[in-house]
């Protein structure tokens, strides 16, 4: 049985929409990122980690998420099959990783880009950080306009990857997701999966 270990909201979400999309019994143990106990999992402190059931333990979030996908090919989740398929799959995994997810991190984590202590310093570096989102939006609702799915004509793991992050984006840019609406359509789709539902209600996102 595969054991996720997520923080609620967190990126780990992701993966817990992919693990009910599979339809097969997991185990969700929630974790504190401080606590020593799961730092004995994973060094680097951050979630999610996935245990595939043998005590193999694999961090990184696109990397879960694809070995899930490869690894249940019955639930279509990882793309179509050929070349630039699994190249185009990999690319949107890549700009989720690499440009949407760090582009959070000036708003969440402002003390970590500059030594300035002050509330004024630490606006403009969330500001900053605005303005990065909002860039990695646009290059979204350009890609989604006329599009069901980020990848293809049917969901994928990036659907499911794009959910905490959209997420984060709805909560946090001034306005939410009004300047995306091809955006917004695609996030309102996700919402109302039932796979979405039951991650986000068990991880205590939405009530019961």
């Amino acid at each position: 049985m595969n054991i996720l270990y997520y923080a609620p909201g967190a990126c780990s979400l992701s993966v817990h929409i992919v693990l009910e999309w599979l339809g097969e019994p997991y185990k969700a143990v929630r974790v504190n990122y401080a606590d020593p106990e799961y730092h004995k999992l994973n060094p680097a402190g951050q979630v999610p980690t996935l245990d595939i059931g043998d005590g193999t333990l694999l961090t990184q979030c696109s990397a879960i998420l694809a070995y899930l996908a490869k690894t249940h090919p019955e639930a279509t989740l990882a793309g179509n099959k050929t070349p630039f398929g699994q190249a185009d799959i990999g690319r949107w995994s890549a700009f989720f990783t690499g440009d949407v997810h760090p582009a959070f991190f000036p708003l969440f984590m402002p003390q970590r880009y500059t030594t300035a202590k002050d509330d004024a310093a630490l606006a403009k570096v969330r500001a900053a950080g605005v303005a990065l989102v909002r860039k990695r939006l646009d290059l979204l609702e350009a890609h989604l306009i006329g599009r069901t799915y980020i990848v293809g004509g049917s969901r994928t793991y990036v659907d499911a990857y794009s959910v905490p992050m959209i997420r984060w984006a709805s909560a946090t840019i001034p306005g939410g997701l009004v300047d995306w609406p091809a955006v917004k359509v695609h996030h309102e789709r996700m919402l109302a999966d039932a796979g979405v539902e039951k991650a986000m209600r068990d991880e205590g996102l939405i009530k019961s």
